[in-house]
């Protein structure tokens, strides 16, 4: 079993970006099935709870492990951030795990292949509700980042139905594996997932050719890649603000030239309350050369008239061609990294009065409005960092019209690791499940353009100072899924919770 443990840990990591594995996908889960196979045949669900804890503990400890490198930058809680999400992830999939062996054991003829995917489904649902808590990265269904011709229905049924998809198609693979029956039945048994990544090859090469795409406009973005710790260092600001001003007037010199400008994440080094001359610099700079600008930066709202306390948001502003940004709302981002953006279910006003510990989060306060900006190119939304992983938020801005969305983000502090190219693989969900264009302005790469059919384009090289403009191309369908919402995690919620009664029914009346 702690083969089965370690071997899951590998394959689930292969099979997510910068690994150009997607095919692995489809067994990447299989050691899981076997665990719960194993608990299964033994009729012992505590048994199931204890693997599928390790499981979940150590397949994520593998996934994430970049969270040690990345949050040690921004504050001492790393450790604690990294160790209690995997322990909480660990958590519930052994509750998944048990979940799954007590259903089989109670309705023996409801199959492993319905009962399995809908517990993972539901588990990943869970992981992306849970309050100050979620964290959605890396569904299961966005390890086919890498083939979006495979993932072109998630405009039917978002990335939660290629999740269930991919699931099922692990549970028949092993089931054909372990047939003991001969060749005849395990071919037999395969066909329905052949015959299923057959239709999804279809569809997919059916949409890649026929989609209607259009030119947005040309879209300037700016990647000054600013180090971490001197980004904002009082004694950098200004030479922070000097780079972004110069890769923009790069950008607006050249043929043809961008119809709107995009700063990334939090770009401005500090607040505009302590530094105005910075805000008529850039009002100054898009006037003189009529071309908006979408930044991001930090905004604080005073609490009282007399400006004695604060709320701090993570925002974008933005700027029009008259170089005016007070008639546009303040997009205020809405789903804060845990710990780091702000600390789990304490209020900030608590936790920025205890002395010596509003140093170690960002104490930021999350936004409550989705707003749609009118650029001259058409209208957008804006999802800040790791909002890129929730697939309501760009659903919501696609049904109150955005043409495309922009994606702002800072990854200086992944370093080298993974997640510049887990985190960007999100995308590729997005732009499919809403048909809309995505301009991805990152402080240290990945900056680049990602079409509605998943596929990216001029991007940039990690840890480079850069600039990219380029045509954004978007398109006007509005797919099932904006129409639906995630009509797909709302029923493996209903099944798990009909399963759940079930159980409770045995327990009180046998």
């Amino acid at each position: 079993m702690v083969v089965l443990v370690a071997l899951g840990a590998i394959a689930l990591t292969l099979s997510y970006p910068p690994f150009p594995l997607p095919i692995l996908s489809f067994v990447a889960i299989a050691p899981a099935v076997l665990l719960i196979r194993q608990a299964f045949t033994e009729a012992n669900p505590r048994t199931a709870f204890r693997w599928g804890w390790w499981y979940g503990l150590i397949t994520n400890a593998f996934v994430l492990y970049w969270m040690i490198v990345a949050l040690w930058h921004f504050t001492p809680f790393s450790a604690l951030g990294y160790l209690a999400s995997i322990a909480i992830i660990g958590l519930f999939t052994g509750v998944m795990f048990w979940f799954v062996v007590r259903i089989r054991l109670a309705a023996p003829a409801v199959p492993l292949w319905i009962v399995f995917p809908v517990g993972w489904t539901a588990l990943e649902w869970l992981i992306g509700h849970l309050g100050d808590v979620r964290f959605p990265w890396l569904g299961l269904g966005t390890s086919l980042a890498d083939a979006p011709v495979l993932v072109q229905w998630a405009d039917i049924a978002g990335a939660r139905g290629v999740t269930l998809w991919v699931a099922w198609c692990n549970v028949v693979i092993v089931d054909a594996a372990t047939d003991v029956r001969g060749a005849w039945y395990v071919v037999r048994r395969l066909a329905p997932v052949l015959g299923t990544a057959l239709l999804a090859l279809a569809y997919g090469a059916w949409r890649m050719k026929t989609l209607p795409l259009r030119d947005v406009g040309v879209v300037g973005m700016v990647q000054p890649n600013e180090g971490f710790k001197e980004k904002f260092d009082s004694a950098h600001a200004d030479s922070v603000m000097s780079t972004l001003f110069a890769l923009s007037r790069g950008l607006v010199a050249r043929s043809p030239k961008p119809q709107l400008l995009i700063w990334p994440e939090a770009a401005i080094p500090g607040f505009f309350l302590d530094h105005p001359q910075w805000d008529a610099a850039i009002s100054a700079f898009v006037r003189e050369n009529h071309v908006p600008l979408m930044t991001g930066g930090l905004n604080a709202e005073p609490e009282d008239a007399g400006m004695r306390s604060f709320r701090i948001y993570n925002a974008a502003f933005y700027y029009d061609s008259t170089g005016n940004r007070t008639p546009y709302p303040i997009y205020a981002k809405h789903y804060l990294v845990p710990v780091t953006e702000r600390v789990p279910f304490v209020p900030v006003r608590l936790f920025r009065a205890i002395p010596g510990l509003a140093r170690w989060s960002g104490g930021f306060r999350p936004g409550r409005e989705w707003v749609v900006y009118d650029s001259p190119i058409g209208k957008f939304g804006v999802v800040i960092c790791y909002e890129s992983a929730f697939e309501n938020a760009t659903r919501v801005y696609r049904s109150h019209g955005a043409e495309f969305f922009v994606n702002m983000t800072n990854d200086a502090w992944f370093g080298n690791t993974s997640a510049p190219a887990q985190h960007a693989s999100h995308l590729v969900l997005r732009a499919i499940e809403t048909r809309m264009g995505v301009a991805r302005a990152a402080n240290s790469g990945i900056t680049e353009f990602v079409d509605p059919l998943g596929r990216a384009y001029a991007a940039t090289q990690l840890n480079v100072e850069a600039s990219v403009g380029g045509v954004l191309r978007t398109s006007d369908v509005i797919p099932l899924y904006v129409r639906l919402g995630d009509w797909v995690g709302t029923l493996v919620v209903v099944l798990t919770l009909g399963g759940a009664g079930l159980l409770l029914k045995r327990r009180f009346r046998p």
